[in-house]
C-alpha cells in the first residue's frame, strides 16, 4: 500500500501529519503537485512534479494508484476515480469517500458548480481549523491501523 496526495492545494498542516504517519508506519507517501514541493528527508517520502495544466495532478494519481493505496484528496472526481480503481479515497477534513457516499459528493459538487456558473456567490469551504486537522488525523490513523492488521 502507498499514500498518493494530490498535494497542489493539501495543506501544509495535513502534509505534516502525513509526513510523521509515513515514518511510524513505515509507508510509501508519494506527494503529486504541478510545482516543487519541499519534503523532508525520508526514505518514505517523495515529492513528484508533474507539468502544469488542468487535472495533470490528478491524471497521474488515477494512472498509478492501485487497489487498497489511499489517495489525499479534496478533489471529488478525483476521489470518484480513485474509488472505481478500488483504492480509497480520504479528504483533509477527515472524510473518508466511500463507494456508498462518493456519487452523492459528485452531485452536490455538479449543482454548486451549476449554482456558480449562473453567478451565484457560494462561497468557498470554512477554513480548515483544529477539530478538522484532528478529524484527519483519526480517520487516517485508523485507516492504516485497519489495513496494517489486514496485511498480517
Amino acid at each position: 500500500m502507498q499514500i498518493w496526495v494530490d498535494a497542489d492545494a493539501c495543506p501544509k498542516v495535513i502534509k505534516d501529519i502525513l509526513f510523521r504517519a509515513a515514518e511510524r508506519h513505515r509507508i510509501a507517501l508519494i506527494l503529486v503537485a504541478n510545482q516543487p514541493l519541499a519534503t523532508p528527508p525520508s526514505r518514505y517520502i517523495r515529492a513528484l512534479q508533474v507539468p502544469a495544466g488542468f487535472d495533470v495532478a490528478d491524471n497521474h494519481i488515477v494512472e498509478q494508484v492501485q487497489a487498497g493505496d489511499l489517495v489525499i484528496t479534496a478533489d471529488i472526481p478525483l476521489a470518484a476515480a480513485v474509488i472505481a480503481r478500488a483504492a480509497h479515497a480520504l479528504n483533509p477534513r477527515g472524510e473518508l469517500y466511500t463507494t456508498e457516499n462518493i456519487r452523492e459528493r459528485l452531485n452536490l459538487r455538479n449543482f454548486m458548480d451549476q449554482l456558480r456558473s449562473t453567478g451565484v456567490n457560494t462561497g468557498g469551504p470554512p477554513a480548515l481549523g483544529l477539530g478538522d486537522r484532528q478529524a484527519f488525523a483519526n480517520q487516517l490513523d485508523r485507516f492504516l491501523h485497519q489495513h496494517i492488521r489486514a496485511q498480517e
